[in-house]
């Protein structure tokens, strides 16, 4: 008899190529499977709720699948975990009905993108954070952070070349905030950006940050996002922010 399982899963992705499986590098997914395999006896398969890129992190990913084998929830998480790298840790398992997939049951996800700005980054957030010089104007950030609320065609904050049936997607929160840090976390000022909505498209959030970066630096003005949204031209807005600043922090359900 088939079980259910969903996972909640957190890892550290610079050493990954994403979540998704590839040939040519170690995935999150891959290694997950791998792990499950030598469980279950047989092949098993991961659904992720969001396919994390290369070098993005995760604070609670989910993840579906289903197996056979009779093992009691508490024991898979410490067994997944004895056998699993240690940038990868299972938080939760927990038997789900057979109707739930992790990708389509989805409500909505949050992701989190961080920022740095100074003359350096502290050696220990070099993985974790977007270093800037220029400090950025968190106010003007939020302002033009306002025009992606809301359902909107997002056509042009998605990579060149991604296929999907319909760029549409709404974003019900945007928060822009920005606090000191001390000097063991190298001074500056850390910038977060959190957006949650229904489903994003690749490298949407990190194109996001980009656009609102360069408002926070001046080379737009807040009145610009809403412009740049309405044209659904991706060379409109601006940088694909870097992977290592991004974290998918929670899947809703």
């Amino acid at each position: 008899m088939h079980r259910t399982i969903k996972l909640t899963v957190a890892y550290e992705g610079s050493e990954y190529v994403g979540w998704q499986w590839q040939p040519n590098g170690r995935s999150i997914q891959g290694q997950l499977e791998d792990s499950f395999r030598r469980i279950e006896g047989a092949p098993v398969t991961i659904i992720g709720a969001g396919r994390t890129d290369a070098g993005v992190h995760a604070l609670g990913q989910v993840a579906s699948t289903q197996i056979t084998h009779a093992i009691e929830v508490a024991d898979l998480v410490r067994a997944l975990n004895a056998m699993l790298p240690t940038d990868i840790r299972v938080l939760e398992a927990i038997e789900m009905p057979n109707t739930f997939n992790a990708r389509k049951s989805v409500v909505s996800k949050v992701y989190r993108y961080r920022v740095i700005t100074g003359p350096f980054v502290s050696p220990f957030e070099r993985r974790y954070a977007w270093h800037i010089e220029k400090p950025l104007d968190c106010l003007a950030m939020r302002d033009g952070g306002e025009a992606f609320l809301g359902e909107h065609d997002f056509a042009g904050f998605q990579a060149a070349g991604s296929e999907v049936k319909t760029s549409v997607r709404r974003i019900s929160r945007l928060d822009v905030n920005e606090v000191d840090l001390d000097r063991t976390a190298g001074g500056g000022r850390l910038m977060t950006i959190e957006v949650e909505g229904n489903g994003f498209l690749r490298h949407m959030v990190r194109t996001i940050v980009g656009t609102l970066v360069e408002v926070g630096t001046q080379q737009r003005v807040p009145a610009d996002v809403a412009q740049v949204l309405a044209l659904r031209n991706r060379a409109k807005a601006g940088p694909t922010a870097p992977a290592e600043g991004l974290f998918l922090v929670r899947v809703n359900y």
